[in-house]
């Protein structure tokens, strides 16, 4: 398991944004720990035309905190 710090993708809004709600990513924003091998789609406005996977501990500038019922 990763450890999720605040600035992390796993805490991020656009982390794996279709899934808001779904149980894994209510895991990591709620016990802020994920699983190595985890990928999700990262959909921040900017980056949503490069399709790109990032883990839960991957980062950018663009970091928008998750709301805490999501």
């Amino acid at each position: 398991m990763l450890h999720v710090q605040d600035g992390q993708c796993g805490l991020c809004a656009h982390f794996g944004e279709h899934h808001n709600g779904e149980q894994h990513v209510v895991q990591i924003r709620t016990k802020q720990e994920a699983p190595e091998e985890l990928t999700e789609d990262c959909l921040h406005p900017r980056h949503a035309p490069l399709n790109l996977r990032v883990t839960a501990v991957s980062g950018c500038d663009g970091y928008v905190p998750a709301r805490a019922d999501a």
